[in-house]
C-alpha cells in the first residue's frame, strides 16, 4: 500500500509548523476577495475529504452503486489521471472548485488547526480501513460528479495531492500576509 499516512502526517506537521502561531485574524486574512485565507484553505480540505466518507461507508456496507461509466476501463484510468494532474501542488493554474466543496464559512473559527489535525488522523484511519477495497481495485465516482470515475487508490492519491496543493496556496497567502504587515 502507498505511503498516504506518512504523507498526511507530513502535511499535518507542516501545517501546524507554518501556521500554528498565527492569530485567528491572521488565519482568516485574505489579500483580496478572490483568494482564500489560510483558514479557508484548511476548511476546504476538510469539506472535500469528508465528502468521500459516505462513499467509503457505502462501499464497506456493500451498498455502493458504481456508475455505468466505471465499467469502461480506459475511462477510469483516463479520468483518474486527469483529476490527479489537475490537483498537483506545482500546478500554477488556478481552478474553480465545485460548489459542494466551497469553504463552509467566510470567517473560520480559531480552532481550525486543531480540527484539521483531528481530521487528518480520521482520514488516515479511513484509508487504513479501506485497504481491502484498494486491493480489490474498487472504482468510485467523484463525490462532486457521478460521471467522473477513478480507482479508490487514485482517489487517495488525489486527496493527498490536493492537500499538498492547498498547503502551498496557504503558504503563499502567509507570504502575502507577511509582506503586507512588514511595511
Amino acid at each position: 500500500m502507498k505511503n498516504w499516512a506518512s504523507l498526511l502526517d507530513h502535511i499535518t506537521k507542516d501545517t501546524l509548523t507554518e501556521f500554528g502561531t498565527l492569530t485567528n485574524e491572521q488565519l482568516n486574512w485574505k489579500p483580496n476577495s478572490t483568494t482564500w485565507s489560510i483558514a479557508q484553505n484548511l476548511d476546504h480540505l476538510i469539506v472535500v475529504n469528508e465528502t468521500y466518507y459516505p462513499v467509503l461507508a457505502s462501499l464497506k456496507a456493500g451498498t455502493y452503486k458504481t456508475p455505468l461509466i466505471a465499467k469502461i476501463g480506459f475511462m477510469v484510468s483516463f479520468l483518474g489521471k486527469i483529476v490527479l494532474k489537475a490537483v498537483q501542488p506545482d500546478r500554477q493554474k488556478k481552478m474553480k472548485t465545485f460548489p459542494i466543496w466551497e469553504p463552509t464559512i467566510i470567517n473560520v473559527s480559531d480552532d481550525i488547526l486543531k480540527r484539521f489535525e483531528v481530521h487528518q488522523n480520521e482520514l488516515k484511519q479511513k484509508i487504513e480501513d479501506a485497504k481491502g477495497l484498494i486491493e480489490k481495485n474498487v472504482v468510485i465516482s467523484s463525490p462532486a460528479n457521478r460521471n467522473i470515475v477513478y480507482k479508490l487508490e487514485t482517489a487517495f492519491d488525489i486527496i493527498v495531492s490536493h492537500e499538498q496543493r492547498h498547503l502551498e496556496q496557504a503558504k503563499a497567502t502567509l507570504q502575502l500576509l507577511t509582506n503586507n504587515t512588514s511595511h
